[in-house]
């Protein structure tokens, strides 16, 4: 005979029961760090100069001026299967 206590679920448990999809916590062991510092080399001064890129979204392709001369870069990611940061390129605009 069942005694009316539910036993408590866990998020896993909770997320497959109503169909939703996991979400980043801050803190929790098992969560990625969704940014990442990384040195990049300028495509028009050749200076290096460390820019922090956003990895929540997966791969990513936007606009960023060069810290030392101010020139528009691109900068496009490279992630392998588990969304962990593999390079960053830095092409010139235009």
């Amino acid at each position: 005979m069942p005694t009316g206590k539910a036993e408590p679920l866990d998020a896993q448990a909770i997320d497959a029961r109503y169909g939703l999809e996991p979400v980043f916590e801050p803190g929790t062991a098992a969560a990625c760090n969704p940014t990442e510092f990384v040195n990049v080399d300028c495509p028009y001064c050749g200076e290096q100069f460390e820019t922090v890129v956003d990895l929540s979204a997966g791969e990513f392709a936007y606009v960023e001026d060069c810290q030392v001369c101010c020139q528009p870069i691109e900068l496009a990611s490279e992630t392998d299967e588990s969304g962990a940061l593999v390079a960053v390129r830095a092409n010139r605009i235009g």
